[in-house]
């Protein structure tokens, strides 16, 4: 009975995890376009500006802003240095790339602990019914 009811609750957690994924790709509308030029000009230019930059196609680019223009942005790679000009109709979604806060870092470990601990009681429950 148990094995059963664990069976269910991971396949609805797993399908429920699956149909939230489609819910978070906002799709982007014109006032989009001017949403992607403020958090460019909020990030600011220079090599001090990291972004990862997802484009409409799903493509991912890293790197600094080096130049901000009225239609499109540069965005420049950090290891080659290699420059990319951006539309900024072309972009789905600018994050600021300054590393993981600790609040996220903590978050992160507890889930781990977390989760280890209900695998642990989940092969432990299964095995007592056996």
């Amino acid at each position: 009975m148990l094995k059963t009811f664990l069976a269910f609750f991971v396949s609805g957690l797993l399908l429920l995890a699956v149909a939230v994924q489609p819910a978070n790709g906002a799709t982007q509308n014109s006032a989009g376009t001017e949403q992607i030029k403020s958090q460019v000009a909020r990030l600011g230019v220079g090599a001090k500006a990291k972004a990862t930059v997802r484009l409409n196609n799903g493509t991912k680019l890293k790197g600094y802003i080096s130049q901000a223009n009225e239609d499109d942005f540069v965005l420049r790679d950090r290891k080659t240095d290699a420059p990319t000009t951006v539309r900024y109709a072309d972009v789905a979604k600018v994050e600021s790339n300054k590393g993981h806060s600790m609040a996220r870092n903590v978050a992160i470990g507890v889930a781990i602990g977390v989760g280890a601990v209900v695998a642990t009681l989940a092969i432990i429950f299964a095995s007592l019914n056996d």
